[in-house]
């Protein structure tokens, strides 16, 4: 049985596909074409096989949008950059259980320093991860496609893992708790925004599907408008 759609979709921008050398007026465009989140991925080129940005970047971009910044942590060990990132303006921390020696702790962490706390599954990393820390989730990231780098193809075995989690996401709720998000990151297209969606997420992560329209003309309200359309259908 496939789970029913949310009704609101939230939308995140990824500004890795951005243009950094006008990074502040990139991140006030994607809140002026409705964007509900800016996507933050902070990589090492050691977790994963790249390297991009790090706190003072997210302390650049805060006084240029109102909108959360939703900061996924590629990063190994995970634990020194949390409170960093929260005193940069983070809103929202989200890291790999692999990067992390204590699950549970790593997310109080996130949330002592005011941020809300998510874990980040990849495709080929098992839903056991979720089983002992519900409580503590404020939202749940699957990755559609390895991390690393942006532009990469929908991974589509990530729908059945959508299924699953937003079937516990709404088992846990009807025993009484919390909210949690499901986010997906990697390869969202207007073209597969509808079956991601109806597979359950709730956010989705957009990155070269934005950026790739020149914003001459409203070109990312044009992109974000169409994504909404399209889940929508």
């Amino acid at each position: 049985m496939n789970p029913t759609p949310t009704a609101t979709l939230r939308l995140a921008p990824s500004i890795l596909s951005a243009d950094f050398a006008r990074l502040g007026e990139e991140v006030r465009a994607i809140q002026a074409a409705g964007a509900d989140l800016v996507h933050f991925d902070v990589m090492d080129n050691h977790y994963v096989p790249n390297l991009t940005i790090g706190p003072l970047v997210c302390e650049a971009i805060r006084p240029h949008v109102t909108i959360p910044i939703d900061v996924h942590l590629m990063v190994e060990p995970v634990d020194s950059l949390i409170p960093l990132f929260a005193k940069a303006g983070a809103n929202l921390i989200t890291f790999h259980p692999e990067a992390s020696r204590h699950v549970d702790r790593t997310l109080s962490l996130i949330r002592e320093h005011g941020c809300k706390a998510g874990l980040v599954l990849n495709p080929a990393t098992s839903l056991e991860w979720l089983d002992h820390i519900w409580s503590k989730l404020d939202i749940i990231l699957l990755m559609s496609v390895n991390p690393g780098f942006g532009g990469q193809k929908f991974i589509p075995a990530t729908l059945a893992k959508l299924r699953t989690v937003r079937q516990r996401i709404e088992a846990h709720r009807v025993s009484g708790g919390q909210d949690i998000w499901l986010e997906v990151d990697g390869g969202v297209k207007a073209d597969n925004i509808h079956e991601i969606v109806m597979a359950g997420a709730d956010t989705c992560v957009a990155g070269s599907a934005v950026f790739s329209a020149p914003d001459a003309d409203g070109g990312y309200r044009t992109v974000m408008q169409a994504l909404r359309q399209a889940a929508a259908r």
